[in-house]
């Protein structure tokens, strides 16, 4: 058996220019920001140490996508993003939605969101 994996899938484009362009949208017009998982777990450019510390305390492997990338590796799954989902083997599923994460607004409501998931 595969040890269970959490999956963040963040609503943002792969690539050196995408991330560019995200960091610069982020700073100029935050609100029309379209990846909120992005924009609470990252600054300008790299993941918050809080979120990161966070990450590596969780009995769980870790994996991050950009949504082309997630949709080459799991074409079957029409996920609403950004999204962080959980696989126990058996195929991912949705543990925190794109609508609750669009209701987050900072690194602790974040954990706090994650660890009520991982509890139900």
């Amino acid at each position: 058996m595969t040890s269970p994996m959490l999956l963040f899938v963040y609503n943002a484009d792969e690539g050196l220019f995408a991330a560019l362009g995200d960091a610069v949208h982020k700073a100029v017009s935050p609100d029309t920001y379209p990846c909120s998982l992005c924009a609470v777990s990252y600054g300008a450019v790299r993941m918050r140490p809080e979120w990161r510390a966070h990450l590596r305390s969780l009995p769980y492997a870790t994996r991050f996508f950009h949504r082309q990338d997630f949709r080459r590796a799991y074409p079957e799954l029409d996920v609403e993003l950004p999204a962080i989902l959980l696989d126990q083997g058996s195929g991912p599923r949705v543990l925190v939605d794109a609508g609750t994460l669009n209701g987050v607004g900072d690194v602790k409501e974040l954990i706090d969101t994650l660890s009520r998931s991982l509890r139900a």
